[in-house]
């Protein structure tokens, strides 16, 4: 089977102009105006080609070639809609427009499936509306429960993600429901590296081993208001002076433990955030990440002593968000996408994903696989985001080949990672 290259690389262009702020950039953040007018077009598509389509309890967005055979768990290949605020115009999306693709050629060229493939559009990918991110997945999973994950609150809002959840699901009202998780016979993402590994190899095909363990925390150090001009040095409870002192810790202890930490300070909030009022309160995110899961386990224990050995005045608090170990993708499915590349004369690799993905989750449940294209520059979640026509129709070939494929087969029988 051969998908028709142009007509993905027309569907990418069509959304990336759905929340389009600049040459390049996207904002389509989870549960938005956005992405509910990408979920409509994507449902156009999916219905020009006679797919069905559903939606679970997680908005979770699902496109389904049915296959011979229904009660064969199916087939599911998916990645997400949502995008950062600055991002661009093939994170997340290429993985879903790839699979719906492989569908629509699938039903020009009369080839049905034993089992159905799923397309799916994970919800709140990004985390960056609503944090943590990759809610849907998790939900679908059972990571976490998905009361847990309504009761968090927007970025910067008062509203919940269970309020604007079900605003956004009113409005799809009339789509099918479906019960929130299975057990698929298997999973498939494709996904730009967001490296640039590839790129610098000079090779069209990245077949990951595996994703890089991720912890995540919020941390919130109290502190008391006071005149700036009035409230001497000493008797000062600066939640700024304490989140400083433990922020220059944190990043010497962090580089300490060796080159493949990343530790990331991203998000500072400070109040009142007034020139001449002595900050009382410091939140603020780390998002720590390494492929060693004693290192990363490691490396938390850390920001607890580090939290502990600080002196002040002030209150600091620890709030874990994730704590997502590093997996290993499915050994026989890593060498079919090596195959299938050589067959289409394609160059591929062996690449750790150090960044996280929704396969992470899916891959507690079946057998899963990721595959990446090159990132110009390893640019991601920024305008600039680029990758070539020419890739995006490679990595594109090898997950329909391996749709077919595993549509197909017989279901297999594996242990998760």
């Amino acid at each position: 089977m051969h998908i028709c290259a142009d007509r993905l690389w027309s569907t990418l262009m069509v959304l990336a102009e759905i929340g389009r702020f600049c040459e390049g950039g996207v904002n389509r953040q989870a549960l938005s105006d956005e992405e509910a007018v990408a979920w409509r077009q994507i449902m156009a598509w999916a219905r020009e080609s006679g797919l069905e389509i559903s939606v679970d309890p997680a908005a979770n967005l699902f496109i389904t070639l049915p296959g011979r055979v229904r009660e064969h768990a199916p087939l599911l290949v998916g990645s997400h809609i949502d995008t950062q605020p600055t991002g661009g115009r093939f994170d997340g999306i290429l993985g879903v427009l790839a699979g719906l693709e492989g569908l629509r050629s699938m039903v020009e060229q009369g080839i049905r499936p034993e089992r159905d493939i799923m397309v799916v559009g994970w919800m709140n990918e990004e985390g960056s509306r609503f944090a943590p991110g990759m809610s849907g997945s998790e939900a679908f999973a059972g990571v976490r429960a998905l009361d847990a994950i309504r009761a968090g609150h927007e970025n910067g809002g008062t509203r919940t993600l269970g309020d604007v959840l079900a605003g956004f699901l009113a409005q799809f009202a009339d789509l099918p429901r479906r019960a929130l998780g299975f057990t698929p016979a298997a999973y498939l993402e494709l996904h730009i590296e967001q490296g640039p590994e590839l790129e610098a190899a000079g090779v069209d095909i990245g077949i990951v081993t595996g994703i890089q363990g991720k912890k995540t925390y919020r941390i919130e150090i109290e502190g008391t208001a006071g005149h700036a001009g009035t409230v001497p040095m000493a008797a000062r409870a600066d939640s700024l002076r304490a989140f400083a002192a433990l922020a220059d810790t944190l990043f010497d202890r962090m580089q300490a433990l060796g080159p493949d930490i990343r530790f990331t300070i991203g998000q500072v909030l400070v109040e009142p955030n007034a020139p001449s009022v002595i900050p009382s309160r410091v939140r603020f995110s780390i998002d720590l990440r390494h492929p060693d899961n004693a290192v990363l386990d490691g490396a938390g224990h850390e920001i607890g002593q580090a939290v502990r050995a600080l002196h002040t005045p002030c209150t600091i608090t620890v709030h874990p968000l994730v704590d997502a170990a590093s997996n290993i993708f499915d050994p026989g499915f890593r060498q079919m996408i090596g195959q299938i590349a050589v067959r289409h004369g394609l160059s591929a690799m062996p690449i750790l994903s150090t960044a996280g993905h929704d396969a992470r989750n899916i891959a507690m449940l079946c057998p899963s696989a990721m595959i990446f294209v090159p990132s110009h520059r390893g640019i991601s979640h920024a305008p600039q985001e680029w990758t070539t026509p020419r890739q995006v129709r490679a990595g594109a070939q090898v997950l329909a080949d391996m749709m077919v494929e595993l549509g197909s087969a017989e279901q297999k029988t594996h242990t998760p990672h």
